[in-house]
């Protein structure tokens, strides 16, 4: 049996790499004065089962990371599905029960793509997602009889959610929720909001490759966000130009393993239980909504190309995507088609209009 897991710190070099970032050494004076490289802040941190690197630009830089880092610390001990003392853990083994502003906002938010993509973004996977060792690492290809069992769980509708009392019940006896297909994309999100609550215009975050920036770079220009190539994790598969964004890739390449000659990824189709066989490796999501951005990011990946491009050019003034195929195509939606700059690798590249 053979996995890999791409580490995060990966997609990160690259992004502060390509960004043009403020962190360069200081004989890049064509890039930043010694001015902005004296207002600069940056702090890595593993949170949330990955690597993560917040970087802040201009006065109150230092206190605005340190406070993003304790959010994300706060976060992560609130979402955590395997910490005992962790709200998710709770309702989890409770069946459900009274949940914070933030779990009462996820669980909304997550409810909401559930129904928009119709049941290709599901929160009760988890006890399937337990099933193939993906949570923990012990791998393995689960019974028929096994998924049988665990697929009625995954199953959104038979969770009854209050929202003026912020309670949650399961009503199927051995649901449990992950919010990690939106837990990051949050934060980054909440990260943003702080960062503007301390006056700071110009930001990046990398929280295991999901990228959020905010404003541009601090010579004006946008950000230059690298989009990782599911085909080889050590290289990018282009470059996008940004600002004010959330750029979230999901594929397969980042959790799977080998059994008996055939490759498992993570990403399971709800419906199925089974990993997704889309014939799509990976799908990015450029938007304004950080939380929105993660969600379907996984979405469109078990939803597939033709059923992705319908469900853009339905909600299209939400967000773009760059989907890649099996085969190596890319396809970008017309509205960051000019930002999106392909490597060399790329074969064919093409571009989704509205109609």
């Amino acid at each position: 049996m053979k996995k890999n897991i791409m580490e995060g710190f990966i997609l990160c070099l690259c992004l502060l790499m390509l960004a043009g970032c403020q962190k360069e050494t200081a004989q890049n004076t064509d890039i930043q004065t010694t001015e902005d490289l004296q207002q600069v802040a940056s702090q890595d941190i593993f949170a949330m089962d990955t690597y993560m690197t917040v970087t802040a630009y201009g006065e109150g830089a230092s206190g605005a990371v340190s406070d993003a880092v304790a959010e994300i610390e706060r976060l992560d001990a609130l979402l955590s599905t395997g910490d005992e003392n962790s709200e998710i853990y709770q309702i989890n083994q409770n069946g459900g029960g009274s949940i914070s502003e933030d779990t009462s906002y996820l669980l909304e938010r997550a409810l909401e793509i559930w129904k928009s993509t119709d049941g290709c973004f599901e929160i009760g996977i988890y006890p399937l997602m337990q099933a193939w060792g993906f949570t923990d690492g012990n791998y393995k290809v689960p019974d028929e009889t096994t998924l049988k069992k665990l697929l009625p769980l995954a199953d959104s509708s038979k969770i009854t959610f209050d929202e003026k009392d912020r309670t949650v019940t399961f009503v199927q006896e051995g649901m449990e929720i992950d919010f990690g297909g939106i837990a990051k994309g949050y934060t980054s999100g909440r990260i943003m909001d702080i960062f503007r609550e301390h006056g700071i215009s110009s930001a990046m975050v990398s929280l295991g490759g999901n990228v959020q920036v905010l404003g541009t770079k601090t010579d004006g220009t946008k950000w230059r966000v690298a989009v990782q190539n599911p085909n080889d994790t050590e290289s990018y598969l282009g470059v996008l130009e940004t600002q004010d964004r959330a750029v979230i890739t999901s594929g397969g390449y980042e959790r799977y393993f080998e059994q008996d000659g055939k490759t498992y990824q993570h990403i399971l189709d709800p419906k199925t239980g089974y990993p997704a066989e889309s014939g799509l490796t990976s799908v990015t999501i450029v938007s304004a909504d950080g939380t929105l951005a993660d969600g379907l990011s996984t979405s469109l990946f078990v939803m597939g190309k033709e059923k992705a491009i319908a469900y853009w050019r339905a909600h299209k003034e939400e967000f773009d995507a760059i989907l890649v195929e099996e085969d190596g195509t890319v396809s970008v939606t017309e509205n960051i088609a000019d930002s999106f700059t392909p490597d060399e690798t790329v074969k064919k590249l093409d571009v989704i209009s509205e109609m």
